[in-house]
């Protein structure tokens, strides 16, 4: 199953209103479980390098089922996935991209958020998920 384009748009406005709260300027970006595109907003004096970043943290976080910060805690040198970034085309793994997961716990979407410090970003996607459901799957032996 696939986020839908209502939930992929309230996730949008709902990350868009915390910006505006924030006083950031952000790009948003929604996708399903294929990891294709499936909605995208970008704030008028939103950063142009930020649609590309927006984009591949929400595809990090469906790759991989986790947000882009802990893939980025299991990133740094020495750590088990030190080098992961520079995969499928290049990944995200600084906060700011988180899974969407449906109220089956299955990950159907990730968004991701682009524009201002990491701690911002995240804040943003947080809202952005809050208004679907959770954002963490449910144990998996392949998780730890």
């Amino acid at each position: 199953m696939h986020v839908t384009i209502a939930h992929a748009e309230a996730a949008i406005e709902a990350a868009r209103k915390k910006a505006v709260e924030t006083k950031t300027q952000m790009c948003i970006a929604v996708v399903d479980s294929g990891a294709n595109l499936k909605a995208f907003y970008r704030m008028d004096d939103a950063w142009v390098g930020s649609i590309d970043i927006s984009i591949k943290k929400a595809k990090t976080a469906l790759y991989f089922g986790m947000p882009t910060g802990a893939i980025g805690q299991l990133s740094q040198p020495g750590g088990s996935l030190f080098g992961i970034e520079h995969s499928n085309d290049g990944l995200i793994t600084f906060p700011g991209g988180l899974p969407i997961v449906d109220e089956e716990g299955v990950l159907v979407g990730a968004i991701g958020v682009s524009g201002s410090s990491v701690e911002n970003d995240n804040i943003v996607a947080q809202a952005g998920v809050a208004v679907l459901g959770v954002s963490e799957l449910p144990d998996h032996p392949w998780r730890t």
